[in-house]
């Protein structure tokens, strides 16, 4: 593919290939193989799952029923788990069909007696129970956990094990504080898994995966991780300082300049907003509407119409989500363009 990103017209979704690919590498030293379960709601993209596969994590997350019939359908990975509550017959049927067509193994979290009786009519066969380790949104209580297991089993179904996601953890800024916290949480999954059992202890994200211990043998340890945005990125991520970079931005024109302000034609709609606003190297943004993004450069900087921007979003995932395809470049050479097959529901 012989093209420079300044061809491409925009807002064009941009992935610095070299960056990508340390991202990767770097996330497969330090959780190997199964150890790492990749959740694919970051960036949708069948093409860059099958990159994490080749280098050796095939198990995946997903979030929604589409994520799992496409990845089923791609043939990637070997086994999926729904990392989210379903009670949609249909859907969860389609999400069992496709894998057994695929040779996929499939695993639904569950969190209630209506998540479950809707998995046993739609044949699921395996289940998590989703624990509430702090974060307010899915989960029962560990104390709970037991029971669920219990009837999920009487229905038939085998109970892989537990799940719990400690999301309001993923940018506790303080490293002592952060780690504390995600052993608490942890401590909470454990006990539900002493109730529940199964070979699955599954938990983590971005910002805290060096918090986890892989191995039951550690009263908080785990079986996996399920962090996604290190693949690709983001401003709030990169904050943490990690040991990763962001290797995703989107390509923008400005299209108008009075003095020092300058507006790029990458506005609400190319942009997930919920954490905060994107940032330009260089320059100061004021604010986001539903076409532009306006901005400020430092005196001296001289600003043109027509000059290429480069804007870093604060969160990849719905970033992602409102785009159809990324695009690989390297040296500004784009080289490939990938299609983002698992966005929508």
């Amino acid at each position: 593919m012989k093209m420079r990103v300044e061809e491409l017209s925009t807002p064009a979704l941009l992935v610095d290939v070299d960056a990508f690919e340390r991202n990767l590498a770097t996330m497969a030293t330090r959780f190997p193989g199964a150890s790492l379960r990749p959740h694919v709601k970051a960036h949708k993209c069948t093409a860059l799952a099958s990159q994490q596969a080749a280098i050796g994590h095939t198990t995946f997350t997903c979030a929604t029923p589409r994520e799992v019939i496409g990845m089923a359908e791609a043939g990637v990975g070997t086994h999926l788990l729904l990392a989210n509550e379903v009670v949609d017959r249909d859907r969860l049927r389609s999400m069992v069909v496709a894998c057994e067509a695929a040779g996929i193994g499939l695993a639904v979290a569950v969190d209630s007696d209506e998540t479950i009786r809707s998995a046993t009519q739609a044949g699921v066969r395996e289940v998590l129970i989703d624990v509430d380790v702090g974060l307010p949104r899915c989960g029962v209580s560990p104390d709970g956990a037991r029971r669920l297991a219990d009837m999920a089993r009487s229905s038939g179904m085998a109970v892989v094990g537990v799940m719990g996601y400690e999301g309001h953890l993923q940018m506790v800024t303080d490293q002592h504080e952060r780690a504390t916290r995600v052993r608490e949480s942890m401590l909470l999954l454990r006990r539900a898994h002493d109730d529940v059992g199964g070979e699955i202890v599954s938990a983590g994200g971005t910002g805290t995966h060096r918090m986890h211990t892989i191995g039951l043998e550690s009263p908080s340890g785990v079986t996996e991780i399920q962090a996604g945005s290190y693949a690709l990125l983001d401003s709030q991520y990169a904050a943490l300082d990690d040991g990763f970079a962001v290797a995703l931005t989107i390509a923008g024109t400005v299209i108008s300049v009075n003095g020092r302000r300058g507006v790029a034609d990458v506005g609400l709609k190319a942009l997930g907003m919920d954490h905060g606003d994107p940032s330009i190297d260089g320059a100061s943004v004021w604010f986001c509407s539903d076409e532009h993004v306006t901005f400020a450069v430092p005196e001296g900087q001289q600003l043109v119409v027509g000059q290429r921007v480069h804007v870093i979003p604060a969160h990849v995932d719905p970033t992602i989500a409102r785009h159809e395809a990324m695009w690989l470049v390297r040296d500004g050479e784009v080289i490939d363009r990938w299609a983002i097959d698992l966005r929508h529901w």
